[in-house]
């Protein structure tokens, strides 16, 4: 079995917790109320998450994407949806419809990944340390790097 690419961006594995809605799309618009999901991969093009809910191609979802007491919301287009045997779930791959809502979502996965250094350097020191302060660590430590490998 042949597998075909059509990706444009390299994604990159990310378990962050999302709940979307259809906003447009023959079939199943309005069909579904908010439903909660997981990304599997991000990238600066799109997303793949996994549903319960099969959704068509090219319709529109709005993607909610919560960082403590802050909820990201991102449009995007349903590329295609898959069922995986594996999980018994839809795969559901998006494209970001601007260029502005890729950029939000490489935000909210970079403060993801400081909230985890975070929680690395409360362990590794015993000492609570703030958000803030995780955030100016992970800057001067991985900031070159993340921009290398995400733009």
């Amino acid at each position: 079995m042949e597998i075909i690419e059509f990706r444009r961006f390299i994604r990159h594995p990310l378990c962050l917790p999302l709940s979307f809605k259809i906003v447009s799309g023959e079939g199943n618009k309005g069909a579904l109320s908010a439903e909660r999901a997981e990304t599997i991969n991000v990238g600066l093009g799109g997303l793949l998450f996994s549903s319960i809910t099969a959704v068509e191609a090219d319709c529109s979802i709005m993607i909610n994407m919560p960082f403590e007491d802050k909820v990201f919301n991102v449009r995007a287009k349903v590329v295609r949806c898959v069922k995986n045997p594996q999980t018994n779930l839809n795969d559901i791959a998006v494209s970001f419809t601007r260029l502005q809502e890729a950029f939000k979502v490489k935000m909210i996965e970079q403060v993801y990944l400081i909230a985890e250094y975070r929680d690395l350097l409360i362990l590794q020191s015993g000492k609570d340390i703030s958000l803030e302060e995780a955030s100016r660590r992970w800057i001067k430590r991985y900031s070159a790097r993340f921009s290398q490998l995400y733009w």
